[in-house]
């Protein structure tokens, strides 16, 4: 009887991780869109990239459209601008700010969270808010006070 245990143990340890699985990965399509502006100058990224019916809004900051000038006024204005260059790279992608389900904003200065805070929220019924982090860094692109990417649903 012992030597049966033995031998039952044996060959069911010699059987653990040599089982294969066999999966099916997607034919996935990465559709990458890139805005005159950034062509333009020549920007290491793409404004937005597709990928499974999900839009990857890169950081947008608060330029005035078709330069690289930062909107003067402080944060909120900044943060207002920022929100409108998101919603046209939305827009051009059949995509709206309703479709937005998680943002990540960088600011420069953490102090500035509730100002910063009271503009975003504009930009999303009360109930559609997505989910977000936000976080201080040094040395946003542009020398803008806050940058903020976001995912949406195309």
């Amino acid at each position: 009887m012992k030597k049966l245990i033995l031998l039952l143990l044996i060959i069911t340890s010699s059987c653990v991780g040599t089982r294969t699985y066999n999966y099916t990965v997607p034919n996935t399509q990465i559709d990458y869109y890139t805005s005159e502006n950034t062509k333009k100058f020549d920007f290491p990224f793409s404004d937005a990239t597709i990928v499974n019916n999900v839009i990857y809004v890169a950081g947008q900051v608060g330029n005035i459209p078709g330069t690289n000038e930062i909107v003067p006024g402080g944060i909120k204005e900044e943060t207002k601008q920022t929100m409108k260059n998101i919603e046209a790279v939305l827009t051009s992608l059949g995509s709206s700010m309703d479709k937005v389900f998680k943002c990540t904003c960088m600011l420069s200065d953490i102090s500035e969270w509730g100002d910063m805070s009271e503009e975003y929220k504009k930009f999303f019924k009360k109930n559609k808010r997505p989910s977000r982090s936000a976080f201080a860094g040094t040395g946003l692109a542009l020398g803008a006070k806050v940058e903020i990417e976001c995912w949406a649903v195309k």
